[in-house]
């Protein structure tokens, strides 16, 4: 298992130095692709019946096209995750700093979805919606809602199981401003 520690700055004392564990960034990835998958296959499932393809293929290229769609819903949450985590400095965002991350990865699942479904229906032509898809600029309210509702409710299970699994707080932020305290003269 690789351990990489946070160096001390000139000037700043951190009051606990910060242990980042590959161990402790794959199992909270993990964690969070595990919960996303879940969600958004029942969030698939259900949203299924306002697209054509519901109507107009099979059993088995309707139960490949969930698992595709799904499986791509696990990698832009993904994508998101290491963004928020990026942006935030912190790899445990979802129990440290959940409501930034929270809007991070809301805004851009949202931003990526609203592109992809303007791209795939009028474009490529990959997918059509039923007249009973309820559009908002022309785009399907379902997916975009979808993407409204569903990361915050992941990052309420993810701190719930997070703290269950790996314990509390275990892996810190890498950002040297996160509880430091300068030293006066």
């Amino acid at each position: 298992m690789r351990t990489t520690r946070v160096a001390t700055k000139t000037g700043v004392s951190l009051k606990v130095t910060h242990t980042k564990t590959t161990y402790g960034v794959m199992s909270r990835a993990g964690l969070w692709m595990g919960l996303t998958f879940v969600l958004n296959l029942v969030w698939e499932f259900a949203q299924l019946r306002l697209y054509t393809l519901w109507y107009s293929a099979d059993g088995i290229r309707i139960a490949w096209s969930l698992l595709h769609c799904t499986l791509g819903d696990v990698v832009i949450a993904l994508a998101m995750f290491v963004v928020a985590g990026i942006m935030l400095w912190c790899v445990d965002w979802p129990e440290l700093h959940p409501w930034p991350g929270g809007v991070i990865v809301v805004i851009g699942t949202m931003a990526f979805t609203a592109w992809s479904e303007w791209y795939n229906v009028y474009r490529a032509g990959n997918w059509a919606y039923t007249a009973s898809m309820p559009m908002i600029f022309g785009i399907g309210l379902s997916p975009l809602m979808q993407w409204l509702i569903l990361p915050p409710m992941i990052v309420a299970m993810h701190r719930r199981l997070g703290t269950m699994l790996f314990g509390r707080h275990n892996v810190q932020s890498t950002n040297s401003t996160y509880g430091f305290t300068r030293n006066q003269p």
